[in-house]
């Protein structure tokens, strides 16, 4: 590849946070009929951008490649939808919002979020560019653009007097290549004195605790406060607010509004910001071991289940989510080690994970077999996983964390 350059700010990028080898995109899921036939694969080498601190993959797929056709329902998961729900909640209290508003959501996904919105008599509007999706938002009677967001779409819907009093762009900032782009595009869109709030996971957990396995190819982005609020105010918005929250292994959201507007900044605020240059975010000492903690952990999952194969264990996973494409190809982890794994999302039973081809089963399928170890790939969510797979430990199985170090649980 030819040099690479920041998304952002466009300076060549040199510093390599970790390099995790060739892996294939985490979501092109592999159907058994043709697993013979050869799959892509691209670099995943983190890059930190020496002048705004942009910490990034660079583009090897389109957009439209990635996210035309999603595998992700955020249905599936119940903890999620309480973390929605009771986001809601508190926005409609907080910002006043009613039958006058207008609440649009970027990368809507299948609409439950916005459900929770019109339920309260509040209209809405969802963004969505994956077909598959949006068609369920659809037919649960949300309004949704089938498209990608940007400035063009933001212009061609204000046009139209679909201006946001609130923009929701949960988990979406990460996956879109063009940043500029879309943070206009949220600027374009809103009211006078119209709020954005975004999450998403922040780099500091990342590095922090060891999460390497979220790193995968539609996360072209990874995110700390002080370069969000840098990118927001290249753009006409200024980021006043932010909550830490625990999901996808810590994350943030932010709120924004257009500079001109002049809201002001909080305490909460001014005290991440303080968190992150404590740390060394705003320099590279906090990224400098990085590479070595990711190999360390590395080590500590393959020894773990040589071990268990040694002794005649049988291991399977829980989970099908992009982050065990990233962990079972950068370990090297196939059908040798752990027998299946299981997703109650049925888009991914039948198929195969990416590259490494262990098979997708239906969680009945850990009833069926009992395994001796679960490995729970969406750890961010273990306790709704032990909870709901209670049963394993019926016949003495146990639930086995792979991240950071692998851990495996009381």
């Amino acid at each position: 590849m030819s040099q690479a350059f920041c998304r952002f700010c466009a300076t060549p990028l040199t510093f390599v946070v970790v390099d995790l080898g060739m892996s294939p995109p985490s979501n092109a899921f592999v159907d058994p009929q043709g697993s013979d036939e050869a799959e892509k694969f691209y670099p995943l080498k983190v890059y930190l951008c020496g002048t705004c601190r942009l910490v990034q993959l660079p583009q090897y797929q389109t957009p439209g490649e990635i996210f035309s056709e999603y595998p992700y329902f955020s249905s599936y998961s119940t903890s999620w939808l309480d973390h929605v729900s009771r986001y809601a909640r508190a926005a409609r209290e907080r910002f006043e919002l009613g039958a006058h508003s207008l609440v649009i959501e970027l990368a809507s996904n299948d609409g439950h979020l916005l459900q929770c919105f019109r339920d309260a008599g509040i209209p809405v509007l969802g963004v969505e560019p994956a077909r598959n999706v949006a068609a369920v938002a659809v037919a649960a009677g949300i309004q949704t653009v089938t498209e990608f967001f940007g400035r063009s779409l933001a212009r061609q819907l204000s046009s139209q007097g679909q201006s946001a009093d609130l923009v929701v762009a949960n988990n979406v900032i990460a996956h879109v290549p063009d940043l500029n782009d879309f943070v206009v595009g949220i600027r374009e869109i809103l009211k006078p004195r119209g709020i954005a709030t975004l999450e998403f996971p922040h780099v500091v957990r990342l590095i922090n605790n060891v999460e390497y396995d979220t790193i995968y190819h539609e996360h072209f982005s990874y995110l700390s406060l002080s370069c969000a609020s840098r990118i927001f105010d290249a753009h006409g918005l200024t980021v006043f607010d932010v909550d830490e929250l625990p999901t996808h292994g810590g994350s943030l959201r932010i709120y924004a509004g257009k500079t001109q507007d002049g809201f002001s900044k909080t305490p909460a605020l001014e005290r991440v910001l303080a968190q992150e240059r404590a740390a060394g975010f705003d320099r590279d000492d906090a990224y400098v071991n990085f590479d070595h903690s990711v190999r360390a952990s590395k080590r500590a999952f393959l020894t773990f289940l040589i071990d268990a194969a040694a002794q005649g264990r049988r291991v399977a996973g829980y989970g099908a989510p992009a982050k065990a494409t990233t962990q079972l190809n950068y370990c090297g982890v196939g059908r040798d080690l752990i027998d299946y794994t299981v997703d109650k999302n049925p888009y991914k039973q039948g198929r195969l994970i990416p590259g490494v081809h262990i098979p997708i089963y239906a969680p009945e399928k850990i009833l069926e077999t009992k395994p001796d170890y679960v490995v729970i790939f969406p750890w961010n969510i273990r306790d709704e996983v032990v909870k709901q797979m209670g049963a394993v430990r019926s016949w003495g199985g146990q639930f086995v964390v792979p991240i950071p170090v692998t851990e495996i649980l009381a």
